[in-house]
């Protein structure tokens, strides 16, 4: 499963490092961060629940950029 989800963020290479968090994040299979259209697109896991999952990619793309944000639909 693919999803986008909106987020905020400042600059291009706090962008990158949520990237690379969100990577790292069980139950995400893959994450692009889009800093031009301030988009995060994640495919998780199959099986994986994406809002547990994505509270966990929240969490610590905060620890990276304490001011970013993801808009959870």
């Amino acid at each position: 499963m693919k999803k986008t989800y909106k987020i905020d963020v400042d600059c291009a290479n706090c962008a990158n490092q949520m990237e690379i968090e969100a990577n790292k994040t069980d139950g995400v299979k893959s994450a692009v961060v889009n800093f031009m259209t301030l988009k995060m697109s994640v495919e998780f896991e199959d099986g994986r629940d994406p809002k547990e999952v994505m509270t966990r990619v929240r969490e610590n793309c905060k620890k990276v950029e304490d001011d970013c944000e993801i808009f959870l639909k």
